[in-house]
């Protein structure tokens, strides 16, 4: 058994310690700030709980005493405390964060690290890297890497043609913030909401426009000579999206929107993730293009819990690569890459085939 500390009890929280709490191979110590938080922690002889402000480093670094990992699921704003911490304590250290600057503060500590380090474990970025790598490694020469991820609701019903699904202070960063890309060879960093395209997949439009984060570490990494992530969405979201961030200035307060989504968009677990990877490029001298599409649902448990796909495949894709750790098929100590990965290793494993 290994002990575990689990920052953040929050929707994907609930759902990695389900995943690790049943394995039989895990104890969770569950942490948060908030005690309300800790009181919805499902009760297991493998779980406990921590009431835990992760900026105090002393608190931090008892907590850590004596742990395997640290999963951070908390807000990108304070992730850096914990990789900090587990960097200190010599814990192995995963999170879930789509924030640049962090990931590349967790990078800057990858040199002193006698631990792993690996950062941005979760959907996108995270396994959607795991699956570009998976594609782009076909080619002998890449002359475009499309990754493409929606968390959708399965039933849209407002003007937007969305419900919450998991961070709102994680969604409107998304919407914010540079999104890094390939661009003829050269890494750019393009405007969020641009991008804008439309394709169809299974009888259903789509859109999909730049988003930051999604690439991850991918992007410093790929030998090609377009790539680009975007965020996936029925058509019309992006258009309200830039009347609310840009016409009506909502972009400046970025605390304000989050709250209007918060009181606006309830919140849906009957929803479906796409993942959906196109590559353009030579294979023994012919053009080629190669693509990976899949759709993951909400599912009912044995006991009647729905979760939603969004918690399903955040939390597989991070407790995936902790699990291969623990079972040394990824390397034990400094910054583990997602293209790294290998992508039947990643599938094959109990939490990765959730994806499968």
């Amino acid at each position: 058994m290994k002990d575990v500390l689990l920052v953040g009890g929050g929707k994907i929280g609930a759902m990695i310690t389900e995943l690790l709490a049943t394995s039989g191979d895990y104890r969770v110590t569950v942490a948060d700030h908030a005690a309300a938080a800790l009181a919805k922690v499902a009760a297991r002889d493998a779980v406990g709980t921590l009431e835990l402000d992760v900026t105090d480093a002393a608190a931090l670094g008892d907590a850590l005493a004596g742990k395997f990992a640290v999963l951070s699921a908390v807000p990108f704003s304070v992730t850096r405390h914990v990789a900090d911490g587990a960097v200190a304590a010599g814990v192995h250290y995963f999170d879930l964060t789509e924030d640049v600057e962090t990931t590349r503060h967790v990078k800057g500590l990858a040199a002193k690290a006698a631990s792993v380090l690996m950062p941005q474990c979760g959907l996108a970025p995270g396994f959607i890297s795991i699956v570009g790598a998976d594609v782009a490694k076909r080619f002998d020469e890449v002359e475009e890497l499309r990754l493409r991820v929606g968390a959708l609701t399965e039933f849209p019903t407002n003007g937007l043609k969305y419900n919450l699904t998991w961070s709102t202070a994680g969604l409107v960063h998304e919407y914010l913030q540079g999104c890094e890309a390939i661009v003829e060879g050269e890494l750019r960093e393009l405007d969020p909401l641009e991008g804008y395209e439309t394709f169809s997949l299974d009888g259903i439009d789509y859109e999909a426009f730049n988003t930051s984060g999604g690439l991850g570490t991918l992007c410093g990494r790929l030998a090609a000579r377009n790539a680009n992530y975007k965020t996936v969405r029925y058509p019309g979201h992006c258009e309200i999206l830039k009347l609310l961030i840009r016409d009506l200035g909502l972009g400046r307060r970025p605390e304000l929107l989050v709250e209007i989504f918060d009181e606006a968009l309830p919140l849906a677990y009957q929803d479906v993730v796409l993942i959906f990877v196109t590559a353009i490029g030579r294979i023994g001298g012919e053009r080629r293009q190669e693509s990976y599409a899949h759709k993951v649902y909400s599912r009912v448990d044995d006991a009647g819990r729905r979760w939603s796909a969004i918690q399903i495949t955040t939390a597989s894709a991070i407790c995936a690569v902790l699990d291969l750790v623990r079972e040394g098929r990824l390397p034990q100590a400094g910054l583990i890459h997602h293209d790294e990965v290998d992508f039947d290793l990643f599938t094959g494993n109990r939490f990765g085939r959730n994806y499968a």
